[in-house]
């Protein structure tokens, strides 16, 4: 049972989830606040000596005249700039009279059953089957009169810690925030560690990338206004040995679509420091007396069963206790979008025959994407203009929308809400919307200009703008973009020392708009998009149960970028679609029944003119959206396992998803590249029972858990490149 405890013998806070310890203590006089351990579960409420406070250096009441020595190697809970800890800090300030140096000791603490929410900010909860508990810590600063709040939430049914930060001033006087990171944690390089991030660009998002972690500082982060394609607001600290399923691993997942860090950094004792927050670079916060600043959650998780152990205990913290809504736990309606189908060039009766046509497919959508409103034509102009497009839609938007319901189908629409083209009303209106510095022309990325809503007036507009559309007809869904990135950061609205508060002002402007849009349209789909999968983080997902993973639809890149984005979030929230061949981003042809394989691990769709299909291909989609009313309950709800990689071996790659009751499971495995006289390929299956007997599904073979898990299965009859094969088992009684 998860338990969180203050022992007062030792001064030790100790906070255990179902299988992992963590432990805080306060020592010396002056009360400073120490890591102690985090890992395996363990009864002890005494483990002070891990701290070497008895070691020289000394604590500083022992030792005055080596404080600095102190400093420079405790095991900081939360570390700050300035007072001599010369590794990298967690939290800076500067003062009024531009001084930077700050010490934060403990004051007093509190224990809660439940979870607060963060003002305005996404944030992981409790729910009636998982209750919460909360640890706060109040630490101060002797000289400057502030407080600092450390948060540590737990769930019953969760081996995750939710860290978070509040700064309260208290004080006399204003103080400027340089640096206010949301987590830290401290390891000791006893055996070798390596880190994990994840990397990529634009259409191959989420690259896996694994290193040793070297001496000095080491860092993945984004100043892009969004987690960002580039980079991604996670990391993993592990043992050399651990491998998907055995060894120690910590993970930290920021819910956060801003601006981040994340870094670790290793010293002359070989001690390692790891953190995460948001990016100090371009931040800086005044906080005047009375006010309080909140920083984002991080999600730390310990596994002691490797990377997969990790991986599907924040699938189901993020499952259970992030995602709300009524598509919380429920199937998500078969899409098809019309933007690889015909880009800007479609009207309405293009929209109806497609419609029409994938009606008869068990196709239950039709997203009507960019080009429907003011003069758009092309990505150059027009956005900010939410107005419909009656030469293209002629009857209008809600014509439209009532005949694809006729057909049977719901409707869904695109919008880029946060940004402005300069050739459009809205600009030529207000052209001191759009974030840009005084003195500078902002430059264009796509063509098009960010809107500032961080302003209330902004906000309001492009509230209203999208809200009227949505009002004006039976929409269900919306894909809401955002193509490009923050750049020439300025708003008239800021006094000149808060201009530092932009970027993430920004982030809490939108935050604000999808908590309206949701509020509103309780019944809507949303799924985020920036992109593609830019802004695919936890903080969007608060708002939107499933984001668009890429806009690369190759089956094959998407091996890759599905690989690295399951290792932090469930299967269910990756939009994912069968898309015409050859490929739009990489000219591939690959076969339709493993394109229709790929998708199935995710939302599943389409994006294609359904209408130019061959029959076969028709029937196949009938086929596939068979398959995914079949098995979507298990990929939405179940236990995800990597088989193998194709990212390590180029050959093949094979996952499975087993229900939490080991009752079923279900394999995809393909065959990339072909190879030349050899062997079928055998796998070993995971998650299963050893004990129970699993049919495979359209055979007569009945095996046992374990002899599936441990002599494996011979996958056969694969011959050529990018061929597939699904598995379905299911238990025997």
């Amino acid at each position: 049972m998860m338990s969180i405890r203050y022992i007062e013998e030792s001064r030790t806070f100790k906070i255990d989830t179902n299988h992992a310890t963590y432990m805080i203590s306060v020592v010396d006089e002056e009360g400073f606040v120490g890591e102690v351990y985090y890992g395996p579960r363990v009864s002890d409420t005494d483990l002070n000596y891990l701290l070497r406070t008895k070691e020289n250096p000394f604590v500083p009441s022992k030792n005055e005249r080596d404080r600095l020595s102190f400093y420079d190697s405790f095991s900081w809970e939360y570390p700050t700039a300035g007072i001599g800890d010369y590794r990298n800090s967690a939290f800076e300030i500067r003062t009024e009279g531009g001084y930077g140096a700050c010490l934060l000791v403990f004051e007093d603490y509190e224990i809660i059953s439940g979870k607060r929410p963060l003002t305005g900010l996404p944030a992981t909860f409790g729910t009636e089957d998982a209750e919460a508990a909360t640890l706060e810590i109040t630490c101060r600063e002797p000289d400057l009169g502030f407080h600092v709040v450390l948060s540590y939430s737990i769930f019953e049914d969760s081996d995750a810690i939710v860290k978070s930060v509040r700064v309260v001033n208290d004080g006399r006087e204003t103080i400027y925030l340089e640096k206010v990171l949301s987590a830290v944690l401290n390891f000791e390089n006893i055996t070798p560690m390596d880190v994990i991030t994840l990397h990529g660009s634009w259409a191959r998002e989420r690259h896996i990338y694994r290193r040793e972690i070297p001496y000095g500082r080491t860092s993945t982060s984004s100043v892009r206004g969004e987690s960002g394609h580039q980079d991604h607001p996670f990391m993993a600290v592990l043992s050399r040995d651990a491998d998907e399923d055995h060894g120690d691993v910590y993970g930290m997942s920021f819910v956060y679509s801003g601006n981040f860090i994340a870094q670790t950094e290793r010293n002359q004792f070989d001690t390692i420091r790891a953190q995460m927050g948001i990016n100090p670079e371009g931040f800086c916060w005044r906080l005047k007396p009375g006010e309080a600043f909140e920083a984002p959650e991080v999600v730390i998780v310990y596994s002691s069963e490797g990377i997969g152990g990790m991986s599907r205990t924040f699938h189901d913290v993020y499952r259970n206790h992030l995602i709300r809504g009524e598509y919380k736990d429920k199937k998500r309606p078969i899409l098809i979008n019309n933007w690889e189908a015909t880009y800007f060039n479609f009207n309405t009766e293009k929209l109806l025959d497609i419609a029409r046509v994938a009606a008869g497919c068990g196709i239950e959508m039709l997203v009507m994407d960019d080009g429907w409103f003011g003069t758009r034509s092309s990505d150059n102009c027009a956005l900010g203009d939410w107005v419909v497009n009656e030469e293209k839609l002629p009857g209008g938007l809600k014509y439209l929308v009532d005949e694809v319901n006729k057909l049977g189908l719901k409707f869904g629409i695109w919008f880029e809400p946060e940004m402005i083209s300069p050739d459009s009303d809205l600009y030529r209106a207000h052209p001191d919307w759009a974030i840009q510095i005084p003195y500078r022309k902002p430059g264009l990325s796509r063509n098009q200009l960010v809107l500032d809503i961080s302003r209330k007036e902004v906000r309001d507009y492009v509230y209203e703008s999208v809200s009227r559309v949505l009002r004006s007809a039976n929409i269900e869904y919306v894909k809401w973009d955002m193509n490009r990135q923050l750049a020439d950061m300025g708003s008239p609205a800021l006094e000149p020392d808060c201009q530092g508060e932009l970027f993430h002002r920004y982030v809490l402007g939108l935050y604000e708009l999808q908590e309206r849009l949701i509020t509103e349209f309780p019944h809507l789909l949303l799924e985020n998009c920036s992109g593609g999968g830019a802004r695919f983080d936890p903080g969007m997902l608060y708002y939107s149960p499933q984001i668009w993973c890429s806009d690369d639809t190759d089956a094959v890149e998407r091996l890759m970028i599905q690989q690295g984005t399951a290792l932090i979030y469930p299967l269910s929230t990756m939009g994912a679609h069968v898309s015409v061949c050859p490929n739009h981003s990489v000219g591939r042809s690959t076969p339709f029944e493993t394109r229709g394989y790929v998708a199935l691990s995710g939302t599943f769709g389409y994006e294609l003119d359904i209408t130019k299909l061959s029959d076969e291909e028709l029937r196949q989609i009938k086929e596939q959206t068979a398959m995914y009313h079949k098995y979507n309950d298990l990929i939405r709800r179940g236990d995800y396992y990597l088989i193998a990689s194709y990212l390590e071996n180029k050959e093949y790659n094979c996952t499975s998803v087993v229900a939490k009751d080991q009752s079923e499971a279900l394999v995809t495995f393909v065959r990339v590249m072909g190879r030349p006289n050899y062997h079928s390929q055998r796998i070993k299956l995971k998650g299963l029972d050893p004990k129970k007997l699993y049919r495979m599904e359209g055979t007569e073979q009945v095996l046992s858990g374990g002899a599936l898990m441990y002599a494996g299965i011979n996958i056969e009859g694969l011959w050529g490149d990018f061929n597939g094969r699904l598995l379905h088992l299911v238990e025997e009684k």
